[in-house]
Order: C-alpha cells, then structure tokens, then sequence
C-alpha cells in the first residue's frame, strides 16, 4: 500500500493545493451536525469531515475496537501506536482516488462525508491534565531583557531544564469558544496593596500543543523512543495570560489564576505520523544537557505559525507575528521525558503546552507583552489603533502548518474574541 505520506498521493475528493487538509493530513477531530447531534470522530479532507463512525458502522473501518462513535478520540488513542499507523492507512486507501470502495459508494458517501461548513466542531479530547513548558529561548531571553537583566536574561537553571508548570485541564476549550476577561488580584506599582480587579494586562500566547496518547506508570521514567512513540499529534495552543495578575501572584510558587481562566486549542490534531516529512534539529544546546535530556534523533518541525488580530473596529483580521516551531530550544520530546523523569505517570489525554514561540526577530515574537515591549512600543492597527495588549471585543486567530510539495499539512484555525469582565 501507498505510504500516506506520499506527496504524489490524491484523493476523489477535490482538494486545492492551500487546503490545510489534504490526503497527507488526516487530522482527527470531533464533531456534530444538526441532522445528528451525537459528537463522533472524524478526520477532516479538503472541505469535508470523514464520520469514522459511519465507516465503523458499515464495516469498512475496524481499529480493533469500537472506539469512533464517542465524544472524544481517547479511546482510538488508547490502542496504541500500531492501531493508529492501521487505521491512517486505511483511512487514506479509502480515499484515494483509484480506490474504489468509498468512491463508488454513493450512499455511503452520503451518510460518511460532511460538508465542515455545516459541522460543529467539539473539543477533540477529554483533557486528562495541562502542562504549560517554557521552551523557546528567544521569549524567555526577551521577558529576561524587560525584567531581570538585560546582560544576563536567562535563569541560572533554564538552559540545563525545561521549565513548566502544572496548568488546568477543566479550562481548555475549543477554537471558537469567546474567552472572558479575567478577574483577579493586581498590585500597580504605585499602590501599597492590591486590588481585585479585571486584568488590563490580558495577552496571548502562541503555542504548540502536544497530545499525549499513551500513558507510562507512576515511578517509570521514559526514554527517548518511549516519549516519541506516546506522543499521538500537536494541536493548534493558545494559553491566554493575564500578566497583571501574575506579575503580583507569581511569587514563590509561580502561575496560577493568571493561566487557570481560559486555554484554546484548535479542533484538529494532526498525528505525529502526518509530521514526518517535516522534522528537522533543533537549535544546538550549550550547555549539554544531562544524559538523561539527550536526544539523538531531530525532534524539532520546520512549521510555520502566524498570529492574526482584528478589533472591533476592524473588517478585516492583521496579521501580527509569523515565527517557527523549529526555533523551540527544548523539543516536545525533551519535554515528555522530563515530565516522567521523577515517576510522574502520564496519562492518555494529557495535554503538554511548548511554551510561547517567538523566533529571533521582531516580528516572531508570540505574545502582546514582546510585540509591545511591556507596552512601551505599543502595535500599530490598520484601523489607526494601537495596542499594547488585548482589549474587548478583539479577536486572535493562530494558524500553522507545514509546507510539503504541492500540499501543506495544516491544523486549521485557533480562535478566541475577549469578552468583557463580569
């Protein structure tokens, strides 16, 4: 059988060579019609949604359990690798253009091909835990330059660590889902006590998310291969921050409130397997890590991310940063195999956050607080606005993919519009 990957590959579905979702893709979501409003499993291609459990129903699409009529993929996830290497390639002959038994299939056509205009799409995962890294060293460097030392930006631990923290899984939310402004206790530098508030602080961040689809037991520590082979794909991540409230709460233990309101991923996540084509090394580590972070293979990706903004007042969203996943200076596989190093167990649906990705020029910079410098360059708006960070009513769109020959392997869209405080 043809390697899914195959750039030469085309399927009996028209697909336009800017679609983020060709036959190379395959990303899995979750969604529901008004026809049928039950959430179920699909792959997105071209324009359209694949009910894998329409597939499952009519026998074509057997991942060794019934697991594609559900409201999450977690339990696809759950069969482990070689059940998802299977079911990719099943799902590609079925589309293929000289393969004739869903092509030629007009009922089933009918019931298993969703146009996605007229889908809702649904978180795709039961979110089992967050973990929000802090990985890309052009953002921590640049946040080292505004408020530490310019000289010396990076904590003393950052290059021999990743650092991260344990976030909220019961506030990640879908693309699409309005994000409220937060409440929470602020300190201006002028006043001698906080107050409650709404942040006037409120920010994005651009991130990679890594789902997690197989666990490890409590006490067992990970290699290299083991990290890589639990990791089921990368989702669209935005990790809304308020950095009023942190700024004031961080100290000693670090984020809390200012992460826990609100964190969107996008509807699709692409599968490791979908990604091959486009990994590449990522930036050399000085110092070397200890043998436990080393890694032989390249764990890096050369996608690129773009970050749109559009205020109320705009007609039409601006693109505010273009940057690059491959600038990630500890990769997600890094990540994974610390996260286990002291016997933490991982578990199916784990979410794991990269860290805002900023790249080495101005424009790659994945936060309002860089863009803006802590608001002392606040960004101009075509609208004739400025912005320092976001205010109410504006809408921020994160878009990525990876650019193959004559097809790019997109993750669709990432959105969220700030609505005011209550």
């Amino acid at each position: 059988m043809t390697h899914p990957n195959d750039p030469s590959l085309r399927s009996f579905i028209a697909v336009a060579p800017t679609s983020d979702f060709p036959i190379q893709n395959l990303p899995y979501g979750v969604f529901s019609t008004p026809a049928d409003p039950a959430p179920r499993v699909g792959v997105a291609i071209g324009d359209f949604i694949l009910d894998l459990a329409a597939l499952e129903a009519a026998g074509l699409l057997d991942a060794g359990a019934p697991v594609f009529a559900k409201p999450a993929i977690n339990d696809f996830m759950a069969l482990g690798p070689q059940a998802w290497t299977q079911v990719r390639r099943r799902i590609s002959q079925l589309l293929r253009r000289d393969h004739p038994e869903l092509r030629d299939n007009a009922a089933l056509r009918q019931r298993a091909l969703v146009a996605r205009k007229d889908a809702r799409l649904h978180l795709p995962l039961a979110v089992a835990g967050f973990t929000d890294f802090y990985s890309s060293k052009e953002h921590a460097s640049n946040v080292g330059a505004m408020f530490r030392d310019k000289s010396n930006p990076l904590l003393p631990n950052w290059l021999h660590i990743p650092i991260g923290y344990n976030g909220r899984a019961s506030t990640v939310v879908v693309s699409g889902t309005p994000v409220r402004r937060p409440c929470g206790q602020l300190k201006p530098p002028t006043a001698e006590t906080p107050v409650f508030a709404p942040s006037r602080r409120l920010d994005f961040e651009l991130e990679m998310g890594v789902v997690i689809g197989q666990g490890s037991r409590l006490g067992e520590r990970l290699t290299e291969a083991q990290a890589e082979d639990m990791i089921f794909g990368f989702t669209l991540l935005n990790d809304w921050s308020a950095r009023d409230v942190q700024q004031w709460e961080y100290v000693p233990l670090g984020p809390f409130q200012a992460k826990a309101f609100a964190t969107t991923i996008s509807p699709w996540i692409v599968t490791r397997e979908a990604l091959e084509s486009f990994r590449v090394a990522g930036p050399r580590q000085d110092p070397e890590p200890l043998p436990y972070l080393r890694q032989s293979g390249r764990n890096n990706y050369d996608m690129t991310l773009d970050v749109s903004l559009r205020s109320a007042q705009m007609d039409a969203p601006q693109r505010i940063c273009r940057t690059n996943f491959k600038y990630m200076y500890w990769s997600s596989v890094q990540q994974l195999v610390h996260h286990a190093s002291s016997g933490c167990a991982m578990n199916v649906g784990d979410l794991l956050g990269s860290g805002t990705i900023s790249g080495p020029e101005r424009d790659q910079r994945g936060s309002m607080l860089e863009l803006s410098w802590s608001g002392a360059e606040p960004l101009p708006l075509a609208s004739g606005e400025s912005r320092s960070f976001l205010e109410d009513g504006d809408t921020l769109s994160i878009t990525g993919w990876c650019q193959g020959e004559g097809y790019r392997i997109g993750f669709g869209e990432c959105e969220g519009t700030i609505q005011p405080a209550t």
